[in-house]
Formats: C-alpha cells, structure tokens, sequence
C-alpha cells in the first residue's frame, strides 16, 4: 500500500526517522521538507554532541531510548557508523550523588537494560582521566554511546528514499494549509504540496509551525554550552574517534565525550538562556547555523575550572571552539507527540533529543498507521496532555528555564515545583492555609500534603519514622490522618480530580461505546469503569454517575480523558461534553462516622438503604446545593461532595462544623495514598497504563461481557488467554524500609519486575508496595526483594485487599 500522502516537515533525526519507519510499513507516499540542506539542516541535530544515556526515572523514555541504540547499532553510511557504543558512565563525587546512582540503578535494572556500579578504581580504569581522589564510585551502562546523529539522518533518509520517500531541501514551510478542519497540505516558499496527514518535526521551529495550525506548543529552545579541547597531551595518538564511555558529572551539571585526541564538554550549570523560535535566524542569515549561538565564554568560567579538576589531564590543554546550541526543553521533561485537538491530519512529534529520536520515529509510526502506539506507552508524551494553563506563555517559558537548570539536580519524587506558584486553588484553600496545610502541586492545584494543626494527634499513636529518603516531604501527621480515618470521621479536598460533564440525546449511547462497564443504568447510578484503547490497553479508569436521563458526570484521570472523549464524539452534535472542574469543587466525608456528621444536616435520607453504595443524589447540606455520590477511594464510608466553586467555602464550613465535634478531622494525600493501597485501588498513570490490560492490572470486575460493542472489546478477547504478568500486593515488615516507587523487584538475583505506587499502610502495620511481576510468581507468599537505593528490602506477595476484604464498612 502506498498509504495517504504526508508531509513531514523538518528532515533532522526525528523526521528522518519518522520517514524511514512509516516507509517500512508501507507509507510511501511521504514527502519530507526542511529549509536547510541535507543531511545537516541546520537544526539542533547538526550541532547535537550525540551522548546517548538510557538511564531515565520514565520507564518509556528508556525503552524509547534503547530502541534508538539499536536502531542506530544497525545504521551505517558507507561503511561508516552511525552509534559509536562506548557506553556511558555516571560518576559521583559527592556522597548524595553516589547515593543517587543506585536509585538510577535501580531505574535502568527495572526497565531491563544491563547496567552495574563500578568502584572508584572501576570508574579509573574505564576512564583513565579521572582524578582518582575525586571519584566515590560509578555507574556503568555498557549499551550506551554516541550516535552520529547527521549520519544518522542520512542513513535513515537513504532508506526511506529508496522506498519512494521524497526529500526535499531548502523549502520552508509559510503555511499549514486546511479546509472544514483538516489538514489539506503545506506551502512552502516553492509552491504548495498536498497532504493528508502532516507531521511537524521542526524541533527548535516548533511553536512556529505549530502555531501556522492553530496550535499553541509548549516548547522553548534553550540555549546550552558545548565546548570542544583542542589536543590533550595524554590523548596523543588517539586514531579512533572515542574509545572512552561518555561520561556525566551531574554533580556539576557537566559530560564528556571523546572526539580523538581532545574532548567535547556539554554544560548545564549556568543560566539559562531562552530563545523565541520566531528569533532563531534562517538558515542563510546564520553565521555557523540557525541552532548555534555565539559562545559565552564568561558562562563557562565555572565548567571549565572544575573540568580540569575532575580531568587533570585537561590542564595540559585549551578550548578551542565552543557553541551555545539551541535544543527543546518542555514543561515536564517529556516529548510532545500526537495529534492537535483542532486541526484532524496535523500532527506533532517535538521535543525529542538525539537520545530518543528513533524510539519517537518507530512510536509515531505506529500511531499513524495502525491508529495506536503498540510498542511504548505514550501516554506521558502525549502532546494533548495539558491543562489550559500549562500552555500560558508565562509558565512554560518559566517551568521550561526551571527544567534546564535542574536538569542533572537529585529530584525526590515529591519534589515541590516551583514558580508560578500557586496558579490553582480550591475554595477551601483559606481554611487550608489556617490548619497549616503543607501543600504540593497537582495539575496546578495546591493540595495538601497534611495539616500542622493535626500534630498533636501524633501523640500517643504507633507511627513508625521511615527511612531518610522517604520522610523527605512527610510528617508523622500524615499517619495520624490515616488512622483517624479509620476510627471518626476526615474531610479531603477532592477538587484536584478532573470532572467532565457528558449530555445531550446521545450521551448514553456514547459513553456505552467507549466504557467496559455498563452505564445507562438508571438515574442516579454510578459505575466504576474502563477506557480502552483499539488494542485493549487501558487508556483510563474513571467513574460515570447518571445524574439525569441526558445527564452525567464522569470522574476523569486528565485532560487526556477529555481529548478523547472529544475525538469521538458523534458527528450529528447529539452529546456535549465539557470540564466542569474550574467551576466546582469536591470534599471527600469519609469514616465510620461519616453518616453521624451528614444525616443531620439534610432532610434526604442517607441511611444505607436511602442511598446505597455507588449511588449518587441531588441534596442541600445546610444550604449549599450538593451533588452526593456514595464511593470511596479509602475504603471508609462516605461521600464524595460536589458543589459549585461559590458556594465551596460554605459547603467546607458546613461539614467541618458537624465534623469537629464528633473527633473529625481534616486528612491529606499523603493519609489518602497510604489509605487507599490498603485498600488496593489502582492509580491510572502509575499502577496501570496504556500498555497494560484490565485481566493484568486486576481491574476486570470492570469489563462487562455481557454489555454491546466498546472500543477495544476484540482486542481484549484476544489478550484475556494471554496474561503473562500481574499488578501484584507486595508487603514489607520493616517500618524504616518504605520505598518510594519505580525500584526493582528480584526473585534471588534476577531482576523481575517494578514497583509501581508504594506507601505504610498506618492501619496493617506494614510497608505496601504494588509491582508488576511474571504472572508465575504473583502466587500468594512469593518471598522477594525490592532494590532499594544500595540494599534490598525482603516483601512477600499478599492477597489483596489488605484491609476489610468483605466490603463491610464500605457498604454498612
């Protein structure tokens, strides 16, 4: 098959890789157009020092960065290699840097990549520059190296043109051409060229391009210091081009890279230095190329004193040449991938370094012609992914500067971010703020963490101090929260939560279409339920309530849940959806008194049998206006309550009023987390993702064989015989040894699997940590290991749920 007609725009590593896999799948009718020559356009791949690290906290951008060291292995340009694979080494220097490096082991050894720590003399050997007295230990990852990223280009564009791909040169594209909402081709400065599907891969020109579409990318090219040494004495005689690993010194924001008898040096440690894409020169008008800066000698000052530190035999030597090169930085570190939400045909695949680039071509691909991703979960990268104010120019250039300067910074997981601060806040923040809230970001939202006003309900209770790493961004508090869940009564600011509004005459039918679960049930119905993707992975969990006969809301995970729902929504303009989470908020009343606090404020019934479990309903609470839904993400009686954004302040007053009499408190996401592994629900996003299926992640309940057609139903069919790996309960004894998420899991020495969320369970009295392992050792009481940092944390697989297996106090 030819394939439609594409328009690649941009012909750097990732349109050349973009043309190379969609020609190899049969789409030949591919045209890739750059404003600069070929192989080297220009861009941020002709200046790109080519450093190929896969050690990465993202189990995807690994496994998209392992594709590209095998694809780039495989490439060569008469003879000449595209990948030099001398592997890449991490040393540190200081004791919270070497620290760091048996997390980062641990990432690399979960996501099946060899990798190992080295010692001092281990580190020496593999890189005889070092000072010996500098190096504390290492770590080695042997697959990693430089990939010659022009060459790279050409190889790939050879390929493709030899299966009909064309390649044109020295077009800039003026416009992104369109009729009734599609794509219909691009014009360039030497005529127009049809399309159907046109793909933007013009990296630092990102915005730009994407802004000829109507899309809004939030992209900014920053500038970043790349020097090269002239000779170093100690090199004499070097014939290869590198035969060291490429090194980091992130504790100096620093790396190195062999070029024969010298060194390239890339630097992070100094300022940052934004560019618009619409400042970025063309290529005539340039004085080396677009991507390259004048060099700033006086911002390297630093780089330079601690290199021949580090290196001493660098002293012996000079900068000769230096750039300050132009590369992508986005908001969450994460490449922009996909479709726009406005204009269909138009798509995105910015935001990709030389590291990923290949693994991006393959995953993009895929997309395009199969109309899924079945090799990476992209779900972290996907370009629709952001909340309205996650595009101001404001905080993307802010959040974008931030990234660049902690780019090699040791990052806990809870890490605050930082300005611009607070852009969210619920109608409950006053009240909030005077229980002392320790308040961390979610999705802009300031959310609390705990309460300080909460500290003397420590006192006399059993709540173990976890190990260092882990008490960073904790409280003892947030175990008093927990178990006081459990015994009276907690409120829980719920407005973080994305809320959609699904009408109109169709809404049923739609939503039956695309949930596992059956909805169209009767008004006032709630049902947990499934949004798969067309191969049967699972795109979301969320929850829909029946509020009216044409009327429901749903209970969303993110803005990917809206793009979805709006890509399918029927042509006729029978349903409406919309984001009614800015105009409401959302308290969660939940513990054994739940019911002593809410009865008395209302006229309805909330007995058990006047509003049973899943069962939602329109109520005044005072006089405040209330949408009550009877679930529980804690395992505890209660409601989540929703009202209007004006009348919040009063709803919380309300509650907290009839609460604090009763022992009530007020509770945080950390008491939440901890509360809600307990009771095994999963996390869409950590637990399970794209690449997951319901039988895997143990969220099958919510398929309902018996209901029509979905999105995805063939698909599942066909995984269901097939599950070869589960989401599993793991347990820990050690109080101190709480982990974090995202470490190994070993059966003896083999790596096995990784923990997915993790947590004490303040209830039990144990450490919980859900992994993904081999189907075959998912059998209750499997003795295993979790890598934790330098040691091994012993957990054994349990049965779940751990707390109230019968459902009782949920449903009483």
């Amino acid at each position: 098959m030819a394939g439609p007609r594409v328009v690649i725009i941009g012909a750097g590593v990732v349109g050349a890789a973009l043309a190379d896999e969609l020609s190899a799948r049969g789409w030949t009718e591919v045209t890739v157009v750059d404003q600069g020559p070929l192989p080297a356009t220009g861009g941020s791949s002709s200046h790109a020092p080519g450093l190929v690290f896969q050690t990465n906290s993202s189990k995807t951008m690994t496994e998209l960065a392992r594709y590209t060291v095998e694809k780039f292995s495989s490439l060569d340009v008469d003879g000449e290699p595209c990948f030099l694979q001398v592997g890449g080494l991490e040393v540190a220097t200081t004791p919270e840097r070497l620290t760091e490096l048996h997390r980062r082991h641990g990432w690399i050894t979960a996501w099946g990549v060899e990798a190992r720590l080295l010692t001092p003399a281990e580190c020496v050997a593999q890189h005889p520059l070092l000072d010996p007295d500098r190096v504390l230990g290492g770590l080695l990852v042997p697959t990693d190296g430089i990939a010659k990223a022009v060459l790279a280009v050409e190889a790939q564009l050879r390929r493709a043109g030899a299966r009909g791909v064309r390649c044109l040169a020295r077009h800039e594209v003026l416009d992104i051409l369109r009729e009734d909402g599609r794509v219909t081709g691009v014009r360039t400065d030497r005529g127009e060229i049809p399309a159907d599907v046109v793909v933007c891969c013009a990296g630092i020109w990102g915005p730009r391009i994407a802004r000829m579409a109507g899309m809004n990318l939030p992209l900014t090219p920053l500038a970043h210091q790349l020097a090269w040494t002239g000779p170093i004495p100690a090199l004499a005689g070097q014939k290869e081009e590198a035969v060291r690993p490429i090194l980091r010194h992130q504790d100096a924001d620093l790396y190195y890279r062999d070029r024969f008898d010298g060194l390239g040096i890339g630097f992070y440690g100094h300022r940052p230095m934004p560019v618009a894409a619409d400042d970025i020169l063309p290529f005539d008008d340039a004085a080396t190329m677009p991507s390259v800066l004048k060099f700033t000698e006086d911002d390297f000052t630093d780089a330079w004193t601690e290199t021949t530190s580090l290196l001493p035999a660098t002293q012996d030597a000079a900068i000769e040449e230096g750039v300050n090169g132009l590369f992508s930085f986005t908001t969450d570190n994460f490449p922009l991938l996909g479709e726009s939400p406005d204009l269909k045909g138009f798509w995105v695949a910015e935001a990709v370094w030389v590291t990923h680039s290949a693994g991006v071509g393959r995953a993009v691909a895929e997309w395009l012609v199969d109309g899924h991703c079945s090799s990476f979960d992209l779900h972290e990268c996907d370009v629709n992914r952001f909340e309205p104010h996650q595009l101001a120019p404001e905080y993307v250039l802010t959040r974008d500067c931030r990234n660049f300067v902690e780019v090699y910074d040791i990052l806990h997981p809870l890490q605050p971010s930082g300005d611009p601060r607070p852009i969210r806040t619920s109608p409950f923040h006053p009240r909030q703020q005077a229980h002392g809230a320790y308040f961390l970001e979610a999705n802009g939202w300031e959310r609390p963490h705990w309460y300080e006003a909460n500290a003397r309900l420590v006192e006399g209770r059993d709540i173990p101090t976890p190990n260092d790493w882990a008490a960073r961004h904790w409280s003892p508090i947030v175990g008093a929260e927990a178990q006081l869940t459990r015994e009276t009564v907690a409120m829980y600011d719920m407005t973080a939560l994305k809320r959609l509004e699904v009408t109109g005459p169709g809404a049923a039918a739609f939503l039956e279409r695309l949930c596992t679960g059956k909805v169209a049930k009767s008004v006032g119905s709630v049902t947990y339920t499934l949004l798969l993707g067309h191969d049967g992975g699972i795109r979301s969990d969320i929850t829909v309530a029946r509020l009216a006969p044409d009327r429901f809301q749903v209970g969303a995970n993110g803005n990917l849940d809206l793009d979805w729902f709006r890509r399918h929504l029927p042509a006729d303009g029978t349903v409406q959806v919309r984001d009614l989470t800015p105009g409401t908020c959302c308290v969660g009343l939940w513990g054994p008194l739940a019911r002593e606090v809410l009865q008395p404020l209302t006229d309805d019934d909330f007995s058990n049998d006047g509003l049973k479990y899943f069962r939602a309903g329109h109520t005044y609470l005072g006089s405040v206006p209330v949408t009550a839904m009877r679930l529980s993400y804690v395992g505890e009686l209660g409601w989540e309550l929703y009202t209007t954004a004006d009348q919040g302040l009063k709803l919380w007053d309300t509650l907290w009023r009839a609460a604090e009499p009763l022992g009530g408190v007020v509770a945080g996401r950390g008491a939440f987390n901890s509360l809600r592994l307990e009771k095994g629900y999963r996390s869409f996003g950590t637990d399970m993702t794209y690449e997951h299926d319901p039988y895997e992640a143990g969220v099958a309940f919510a398929v309902k064989p018996d209901k029509g057609d979905f999105i995805g139903r063939a698909a599942l069919e066909r995984r269901r015989a097939d599950v070869r790996r589960r989401l599993t309960c793991l347990t820990i004894d050690d109080p101190r040894s709480v982990v974090m998420g995202k470490e190994p899991v070993y059966d003896g020495p083999r790596a096995v699997g990784h923990v997915t969320s993790a947590a004490y369970g303040y209830t039990i009295g144990k450490g919980i940590a859900y992994a993904w392992l081999p189907a075959e050792l998912a059998v209750l009481g499997t003795a295993l290991d979790i890598g934790y940092f330098d040691r091994r944390v012993p957990a054994v697989v349990a049965e779940e749920p751990l707390f109230d297996p019968a459902m009782s106090r949920l449903r009483g």
